[in-house]
């Protein structure tokens, strides 16, 4: 048996089942190649496992007992009673077990030969899985990442977010290192839970990646919530007992609560794996890769989070069809991180594209920049929605819009028609005549289409 499964070889053989290793996988089938998959935990990855799909899950949640909260200022009697985690994770874990089974259905129906077991790199065409190898004419490393820890062990209060979505029951303090989307986004959910929540994020300010208006909203939003945090310090070493955790602040401040999450970033997934030993190029961590995600060894592709950028599931995906693509010799086309859509779904949401004020101002010159803001205050839904907010366009002077970013309640869901707008390079004369119903969230990217073109309608 294992003589026979030692020569089996594929058109396309992929090392991780995450978003960008099984999105290899589905477009490389449509294209007629044979495809052997390999993953050592479940198909999905991190996303659908223990990030975007269950962290979401959380989010909404979250969302309801707020909304049990504040029924009142609409005229709709409720309170909330409790928070009962068990039911919150019960819900995550339906959500997730559902999209699990919905994922490795798809790829049995495909007729993807899935892998189960412990890839390792062991020669330019071979991955050896458990001691039996396999082939590929090409090879994709889809490995993924992992949570960064700094150093700290993680266990009994110290978590990272792995582990607080297995949470048993709701601390009653929380202190979060890191104040980037994974911070942001616990704090939001704890913070509507009912938990005091502080945050530490060594950087200037809490979203540092974003524009300066976003951050500015964010920050007054948090402290409006409640949420504390504490910038431009970093942490120097946490401690826990049975009582508690300290984490020690660079400035000599001591914070005390009932857990710590380590929310300081991820990391890849590459050690031990035999990528160098074939000559793959690493640099702390990350393959390194052309523009077009070839490592410059053999047939030897890699995509996702262990490609250094943004590590977003949607990058994942987009670079598995790439690479899919690019083996069948369509040459398809790059998109650059700047223009990858990244939402963060605090509390309120934040949703951006393409380049900040600041960033836009170092590529084309400072003088080379317009912007718009456009207060969500004068938009009618988002008013019944009770949020407040902004969205800020950002344009090269008699050019294309190169940047939009929003912040508010819901907002997130307003970056597909600002994806667009930022990768068709449209200018606001060509979405200013475009029509945006009324009334709806998205009319507030008309508007500052409006403004940006010289003629704003409500402002």
């Amino acid at each position: 048996m294992a003589e026979s499964a030692a020569t089996q070889e594929f058109d396309v053989l992929i090392l991780g089942g995450g978003s960008a290793g099984y999105s290899v996988a589905l477009r490389a089938v449509q294209l007629g190649f044979s495809v052997g998959l390999i993953e050592r935990d479940k198909v999905g990855g991190t996303c659908l496992h223990t990030g975007c799909i269950p962290t979401k899950a959380y989010l909404h949640a979250a969302e309801l007992a707020e909304n049990a909260r504040e029924g009142a200022k609409y005229g709709i009697h409720t309170s909330l009673e409790s928070i009962d985690l068990a039911g919150v994770r019960s819900y995550k874990d339906g959500i997730v077990a559902g999209k699990h089974k919905g994922l490795s259905g798809l790829l049995k129906m495909k007729k993807i030969t899935v892998i189960n077991g412990n890839g390792r790199l062991v020669g330019q065409d071979t991955i050896d899985v458990d001691g039996v190898a396999y082939k590929g004419k090409n090879i994709v490393l889809a490995t993924g990442s992992t949570s960064k820890t700094f150093g700290l062990e993680i266990g009994g209060r110290v978590l990272t977010s792995t582990e607080a979505l297995n949470m048993e029951t709701l601390p009653k303090s929380a202190i979060v290192l890191g104040g980037g989307v994974i911070g942001v986004e616990f704090a939001s959910v704890w913070n509507s839970f009912g938990v005091d929540v502080t945050i530490v994020e060594g950087l200037p300010s809490l979203v540092p990646n974003e524009d300066p208006a976003i951050i500015k909203n964010l920050e007054r939003a948090f402290k409006k919530r409640g949420i504390k945090f504490n910038t431009g310090v970093f942490f120097e070493k946490v401690e826990q007992d049975a009582n508690g955790v300290k984490v020690h602040l660079a400035d000599g401040k001591t914070l005390e609560a009932d857990v710590v999450l380590v929310a300081v970033g991820r990391g890849p997934v590459t050690e031990n794996m035999g990528f160098e030993e074939q000559g793959i190029t690493i640099d702390r961590g990350f393959v390194i890769t052309d523009e077009r995600l070839h490592t410059g060894v053999g047939n030897i592709y890699a995509v996702g989070d262990i490609v250094p950028g943004v590590q977003l599931a949607h990058r994942g995906y987009q670079h598995g069809i790439f690479v899919a693509e690019e083996i069948a010799g369509q040459k398809p086309t790059i998109v650059e991180d700047i223009n990858i859509p990244k939402v963060t779904f605090c509390e309120p949401e934040i949703a951006s594209v393409g380049y900040s004020e600041p960033k836009a101002k170092e590529k084309f010159g400072e003088d080379q920049i317009e912007t718009t803001e456009y207060n969500l205050a004068g938009n009618g839904k988002s008013s019944i929605l009770g949020t407040s907010g902004l969205i800020k366009m950002v344009r090269v002077k008699n050019g294309p819009i190169v940047g939009v970013h929003g912040i508010g309640g819901r907002i997130g869901e307003q970056i597909g028609e600002a994806q667009l707008i930022v990768n068709w390079e449209a200018y606001p004369e060509d979405v200013a005549q475009l029509i945006h119903a009324h009334p709806t969230q998205n009319e507030s990217l008309g508007e500052a289409a409006l403004a940006l073109a010289g003629k704003p309608l409500h402002g």
